[in-house]
Protein backbone atom coordinates (compact mmCIF):
# COMPACT_ATOMS: atom_id res chain seq x y z
CA UNK A 1 0.00 0.00 0.00
CA UNK A 2 1.40 3.81 -0.82
CA UNK A 3 -0.86 6.12 0.94
CA UNK A 4 -0.47 9.60 3.40
CA UNK A 5 1.30 7.62 6.60
CA UNK A 6 2.72 9.10 9.89
CA UNK A 7 6.45 7.25 10.62
CA UNK A 8 4.48 5.04 12.36
CA UNK A 9 2.76 3.43 9.86
CA UNK A 10 -0.81 5.14 10.91
CA UNK A 11 -2.30 7.60 8.73
CA UNK A 12 -2.14 11.58 8.70
CA UNK A 13 -4.09 13.27 11.43
CA UNK A 14 -5.27 16.21 9.43
CA UNK A 15 -6.98 17.74 12.77
CA UNK A 16 -4.85 20.39 13.10
CA UNK A 17 -5.80 22.34 10.12
CA UNK A 18 -9.86 21.89 11.22
CA UNK A 19 -9.08 23.11 14.31
CA UNK A 20 -7.51 26.55 12.44
CA UNK A 21 -10.60 26.60 10.16
CA UNK A 22 -12.92 26.91 13.39
CA UNK A 23 -10.38 29.54 14.84
CA UNK A 24 -10.77 31.70 11.49
CA UNK A 25 -14.55 30.88 11.50
CA UNK A 26 -15.53 31.97 14.77
CA UNK A 27 -13.32 35.00 14.88
CA UNK A 28 -15.51 35.74 11.28
CA UNK A 29 -18.71 35.08 12.58
CA UNK A 30 -18.17 37.82 15.20
CA UNK A 31 -16.53 40.50 12.85
CA UNK A 32 -19.69 40.08 10.57
CA UNK A 33 -22.19 39.94 13.28
CA UNK A 34 -20.76 42.99 14.69
CA UNK A 35 -20.63 44.98 11.05
CA UNK A 36 -24.60 44.18 10.82
CA UNK A 37 -25.41 45.51 14.07
CA UNK A 38 -23.28 48.71 13.39
CA UNK A 39 -25.29 48.60 9.82
CA UNK A 40 -28.46 47.17 10.63
CA UNK A 41 -28.09 45.60 6.65
CA UNK A 42 -29.85 42.49 6.27
CA UNK A 43 -26.89 41.86 3.30
CA UNK A 44 -24.43 41.50 6.07
CA UNK A 45 -26.43 39.42 8.13
CA UNK A 46 -26.33 36.81 5.41
CA UNK A 47 -22.69 37.43 5.13
CA UNK A 48 -22.40 36.26 8.76
CA UNK A 49 -25.21 33.27 8.31
CA UNK A 50 -22.68 31.91 5.89
CA UNK A 51 -19.80 32.43 8.12
CA UNK A 52 -22.02 30.08 10.50
CA UNK A 53 -22.36 27.21 7.95
CA UNK A 54 -18.77 27.71 8.00
CA UNK A 55 -18.26 27.38 11.49
CA UNK A 56 -20.85 23.83 11.91
CA UNK A 57 -18.45 22.91 8.71
CA UNK A 58 -15.37 23.07 10.07
CA UNK A 59 -16.41 21.40 13.51
CA UNK A 60 -18.48 18.64 11.02
CA UNK A 61 -14.63 18.35 9.01
CA UNK A 62 -12.95 18.02 12.66
CA UNK A 63 -14.58 15.08 13.38
CA UNK A 64 -14.18 13.41 10.06
CA UNK A 65 -11.22 13.93 9.85
CA UNK A 66 -10.33 12.57 13.58
CA UNK A 67 -12.29 9.22 12.08
CA UNK A 68 -10.15 9.49 8.95
CA UNK A 69 -6.78 9.70 10.54
CA UNK A 70 -7.36 6.02 12.46
CA UNK A 71 -5.72 2.41 11.06
CA UNK A 72 -7.59 -0.38 9.83
CA UNK A 73 -9.04 -2.53 12.35
CA UNK A 74 -10.94 -5.56 11.52
CA UNK A 75 -14.17 -3.81 11.33
CA UNK A 76 -13.41 -1.24 8.82
CA UNK A 77 -10.87 -3.09 7.22
CA UNK A 78 -10.38 -0.42 4.41
CA UNK A 79 -9.86 1.91 6.90
CA UNK A 80 -12.46 5.25 7.52
CA UNK A 81 -11.48 7.93 4.90
CA UNK A 82 -14.51 8.02 3.62
CA UNK A 83 -15.57 9.58 6.42
CA UNK A 84 -14.18 13.20 4.81
CA UNK A 85 -17.02 12.63 2.13
CA UNK A 86 -19.47 13.08 4.86
CA UNK A 87 -17.88 16.49 6.02
CA UNK A 88 -18.15 17.74 2.35
CA UNK A 89 -21.85 16.78 1.79
CA UNK A 90 -23.12 18.10 5.56
CA UNK A 91 -21.71 21.50 4.34
CA UNK A 92 -22.81 21.21 1.32
CA UNK A 93 -26.80 20.37 2.70
CA UNK A 94 -25.99 23.59 5.40
CA UNK A 95 -25.83 25.52 2.74
CA UNK A 96 -29.12 25.24 1.86
CA UNK A 97 -30.69 26.00 5.11
CA UNK A 98 -28.99 29.27 5.52
CA UNK A 99 -29.56 30.02 1.72
CA UNK A 100 -33.56 29.96 3.03
CA UNK A 101 -33.05 32.26 5.78
CA UNK A 102 -31.16 34.37 4.07
CA UNK A 103 -34.07 34.57 2.17
CA UNK A 104 -36.44 34.51 4.84
CA UNK A 105 -34.58 37.80 6.43
CA UNK A 106 -34.20 39.48 3.05
CA UNK A 107 -37.75 38.70 2.37
CA UNK A 108 -38.71 40.64 6.03
CA UNK A 109 -36.43 43.56 4.90
CA UNK A 110 -38.49 44.15 1.78
CA UNK A 111 -41.71 44.32 3.82
CA UNK A 112 -40.33 45.74 6.42
CA UNK A 113 -37.64 48.29 4.90
CA UNK A 114 -35.72 49.67 7.87
CA UNK A 115 -32.81 52.49 7.85
CA UNK A 116 -28.95 51.58 7.37
CA UNK A 117 -26.65 53.73 9.58
CA UNK A 118 -22.66 54.12 9.74
CA UNK A 119 -22.46 51.98 6.64
CA UNK A 120 -18.60 53.90 6.71
CA UNK A 121 -17.91 51.93 10.19
CA UNK A 122 -19.57 48.70 8.77
CA UNK A 123 -17.64 48.42 5.51
CA UNK A 124 -13.90 48.84 7.44
CA UNK A 125 -14.75 46.29 9.98
CA UNK A 126 -16.28 43.89 7.06
CA UNK A 127 -12.50 43.95 5.55
CA UNK A 128 -10.93 42.20 8.18
CA UNK A 129 -13.69 38.97 8.00
CA UNK A 130 -12.20 39.21 4.46
CA UNK A 131 -8.56 39.37 4.87
CA UNK A 132 -9.17 36.00 7.43
CA UNK A 133 -11.15 33.77 5.45
CA UNK A 134 -8.65 34.63 2.26
CA UNK A 135 -5.66 33.52 4.34
CA UNK A 136 -7.28 30.53 5.97
CA UNK A 137 -8.67 29.51 2.91
CA UNK A 138 -4.97 29.52 1.00
CA UNK A 139 -3.90 27.91 3.76
CA UNK A 140 -6.45 24.86 4.02
CA UNK A 141 -6.11 24.95 -0.06
CA UNK A 142 -2.78 23.89 0.18
CA UNK A 143 -2.88 21.55 2.87
CA UNK A 144 -5.44 19.98 0.78
CA UNK A 145 -3.92 19.94 -2.17
CA UNK A 146 -1.33 18.35 -0.64
CA UNK A 147 -2.59 15.86 1.20
CA UNK A 148 -5.42 14.96 -1.09
CA UNK A 149 -7.89 15.54 1.54
CA UNK A 150 -11.53 15.98 0.42
CA UNK A 151 -12.82 17.47 3.57
CA UNK A 152 -9.96 19.99 3.75
CA UNK A 153 -10.10 21.01 -0.31
CA UNK A 154 -14.18 21.81 0.43
CA UNK A 155 -13.28 23.71 3.49
CA UNK A 156 -10.98 25.74 1.46
CA UNK A 157 -13.36 26.57 -1.24
CA UNK A 158 -15.95 27.04 0.07
CA UNK A 159 -13.88 30.10 2.33
CA UNK A 160 -12.93 31.61 -0.90
CA UNK A 161 -16.74 31.55 -2.14
CA UNK A 162 -16.93 33.09 1.21
CA UNK A 163 -14.49 35.57 0.76
CA UNK A 164 -16.02 36.45 -2.91
CA UNK A 165 -19.49 36.72 -1.51
CA UNK A 166 -18.30 39.49 1.13
CA UNK A 167 -16.73 41.07 -1.46
CA UNK A 168 -19.84 41.40 -3.80
CA UNK A 169 -21.76 42.33 -0.46
CA UNK A 170 -19.46 45.09 0.58
CA UNK A 171 -19.47 46.36 -3.26
CA UNK A 172 -23.61 46.59 -2.80
CA UNK A 173 -23.21 48.32 0.44
CA UNK A 174 -21.42 50.76 -0.73
CA UNK A 175 -23.59 51.54 -3.92
CA UNK A 176 -26.26 51.31 -1.47
CA UNK A 177 -23.82 54.47 0.77
CA UNK A 178 -23.63 56.44 -2.65
CA UNK A 179 -26.98 56.19 -3.83
CA UNK A 180 -29.16 55.60 -0.97
CA UNK A 181 -31.25 53.33 -3.04
CA UNK A 182 -31.85 51.17 0.41
CA UNK A 183 -33.92 48.25 -1.45
CA UNK A 184 -30.86 47.23 -2.82
CA UNK A 185 -29.99 45.86 0.71
CA UNK A 186 -32.22 43.12 0.29
CA UNK A 187 -31.42 42.26 -2.88
CA UNK A 188 -27.67 41.73 -2.74
CA UNK A 189 -28.97 39.23 -0.03
CA UNK A 190 -31.13 37.43 -1.71
CA UNK A 191 -28.48 37.17 -4.63
CA UNK A 192 -26.27 35.71 -2.10
CA UNK A 193 -28.28 32.94 -0.67
CA UNK A 194 -28.69 32.05 -4.90
CA UNK A 195 -24.89 32.23 -5.36
CA UNK A 196 -24.27 29.53 -2.26
CA UNK A 197 -27.47 27.45 -3.08
CA UNK A 198 -25.17 26.99 -6.28
CA UNK A 199 -21.87 26.25 -4.38
CA UNK A 200 -23.89 23.66 -2.06
CA UNK A 201 -25.23 21.97 -4.85
CA UNK A 202 -21.38 21.39 -6.11
CA UNK A 203 -20.15 20.08 -2.85
CA UNK A 204 -23.01 17.63 -2.61
CA UNK A 205 -22.48 15.99 -6.08
CA UNK A 206 -19.03 16.18 -5.35
CA UNK A 207 -19.56 14.24 -2.32
CA UNK A 208 -21.97 11.71 -3.22
CA UNK A 209 -19.19 10.62 -6.38
CA UNK A 210 -16.89 9.83 -3.87
CA UNK A 211 -19.18 7.95 -1.90
CA UNK A 212 -20.66 5.92 -5.07
CA UNK A 213 -17.22 5.19 -5.93
CA UNK A 214 -16.73 7.23 -9.12
CA UNK A 215 -13.35 6.10 -10.89
CA UNK A 216 -10.68 8.39 -10.64
CA UNK A 217 -10.29 11.27 -12.55
CA UNK A 218 -9.27 10.68 -16.45
CA UNK A 219 -5.88 12.48 -15.98
CA UNK A 220 -5.14 9.72 -13.29
CA UNK A 221 -6.39 7.11 -15.23
CA UNK A 222 -4.37 7.91 -18.05
CA UNK A 223 -1.21 7.80 -16.30
CA UNK A 224 -2.47 4.15 -14.98
CA UNK A 225 -2.95 3.18 -18.64
CA UNK A 226 0.23 4.56 -19.52
CA UNK A 227 1.86 2.31 -17.31
CA UNK A 228 0.29 -0.90 -18.58
CA UNK A 229 0.68 -0.09 -22.28
CA UNK A 230 4.19 0.52 -21.50
CA UNK A 231 4.41 -3.11 -20.12
CA UNK A 232 2.03 -5.24 -22.67
CA UNK A 233 4.03 -7.79 -25.16
CA UNK A 234 2.84 -10.37 -27.17
CA UNK A 235 2.69 -12.80 -24.12
CA UNK A 236 1.74 -9.92 -21.22
CA UNK A 237 -1.83 -8.50 -21.11
CA UNK A 238 -4.11 -6.76 -18.82
CA UNK A 239 -7.82 -6.17 -18.68
CA UNK A 240 -10.58 -5.60 -16.37
CA UNK A 241 -9.13 -2.09 -14.87
CA UNK A 242 -10.88 -0.35 -12.29
CA UNK A 243 -9.83 2.60 -9.86
CA UNK A 244 -12.15 4.70 -7.53
CA UNK A 245 -11.20 7.01 -4.52
CA UNK A 246 -11.81 6.47 -0.39
CA UNK A 247 -10.92 10.03 0.65
CA UNK A 248 -7.53 10.60 -0.28
CA UNK A 249 -6.55 6.71 -1.02
CA UNK A 250 -6.52 5.48 -4.74
CA UNK A 251 -7.80 1.98 -5.21
CA UNK A 252 -6.63 0.28 -8.45
CA UNK A 253 -7.27 -3.14 -9.20
CA UNK A 254 -6.82 -5.35 -12.56
CA UNK A 255 -6.05 -8.70 -13.83
CA UNK A 256 -2.76 -9.09 -15.80
CA UNK A 257 -2.17 -12.53 -18.34
CA UNK A 258 0.89 -13.69 -18.23
CA UNK A 259 2.81 -16.97 -19.79
CA UNK A 260 1.71 -20.12 -18.84
CA UNK A 261 4.93 -21.69 -17.51
CA UNK A 262 5.39 -18.95 -15.05
CA UNK A 263 6.51 -19.55 -11.68
CA UNK A 264 4.44 -18.26 -8.76
CA UNK A 265 7.47 -16.33 -7.45
CA UNK A 266 8.29 -14.71 -10.73
CA UNK A 267 4.18 -13.96 -11.37
CA UNK A 268 4.34 -11.99 -8.05
CA UNK A 269 7.72 -10.33 -8.80
CA UNK A 270 5.70 -8.50 -11.64
CA UNK A 271 2.66 -7.95 -9.97
CA UNK A 272 5.10 -6.06 -7.15
CA UNK A 273 7.04 -3.98 -10.68
CA UNK A 274 3.85 -3.07 -11.94
CA UNK A 275 2.48 -1.85 -8.22
CA UNK A 276 5.66 0.00 -7.47
CA UNK A 277 5.39 1.85 -11.18
CA UNK A 278 1.50 2.25 -10.65
CA UNK A 279 2.53 4.11 -7.61
CA UNK A 280 5.16 5.85 -8.75
CA UNK A 281 2.25 7.72 -11.06
CA UNK A 282 -0.44 7.90 -8.71
CA UNK A 283 -0.05 9.24 -5.21
CA UNK A 284 -1.99 7.36 -1.81
CA UNK A 285 -2.04 4.53 -4.41
CA UNK A 286 -3.43 0.81 -3.34
CA UNK A 287 -3.01 -1.56 -6.03
CA UNK A 288 -3.87 -5.06 -6.44
CA UNK A 289 -3.27 -7.80 -9.41
CA UNK A 290 -5.29 -10.49 -10.17
CA UNK A 291 -2.13 -13.26 -12.32
CA UNK A 292 -3.58 -15.14 -14.63
CA UNK A 293 -2.42 -17.37 -17.51
CA UNK A 294 -3.08 -15.74 -20.81
CA UNK A 295 -3.86 -18.89 -22.85
CA UNK A 296 -6.56 -19.92 -20.44
CA UNK A 297 -10.13 -18.93 -21.56
CA UNK A 298 -10.81 -18.88 -18.39
CA UNK A 299 -8.67 -15.63 -17.76
CA UNK A 300 -11.43 -13.88 -20.00
CA UNK A 301 -14.46 -14.84 -18.60
CA UNK A 302 -14.38 -12.66 -15.35
CA UNK A 303 -13.37 -8.83 -16.77
CA UNK A 304 -15.84 -6.64 -14.95
CA UNK A 305 -19.02 -4.96 -16.61
CA UNK A 306 -17.57 -1.92 -15.81
CA UNK A 307 -13.49 -1.15 -16.29
CA UNK A 308 -11.16 1.66 -17.74
CA UNK A 309 -10.52 0.75 -21.63
CA UNK A 310 -6.79 0.59 -21.90
CA UNK A 311 -6.93 0.69 -26.08
CA UNK A 312 -8.28 4.06 -26.89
Amino acid sequence: MYGTKTENGKPADLTHFAWVSILAALATIALKTGAYLIVNSVSLLSDAMESTVNLVAAVIALITLKLAAKPADERYTFGRSKAEYFSAATEGAMIFGAAALIIFSAACRLIYPSELSHIGWGLAVSLVPTLINAVTGVYLLRAGKKYDSPALQADGKHLFTDVVTTCGVLAGVAVIWATGVEILDPLIAILVALNIVHIGIGLIRSALAGLMDVTLPTEENAKIVEVLQSLRTKEIDFHGLRTRRSGRQRYICLDAQVPDDWTVRRGHDFAMKVEKLIAGKIKHAEVTIHIEPISDPASYEDIPEGFVPLDS
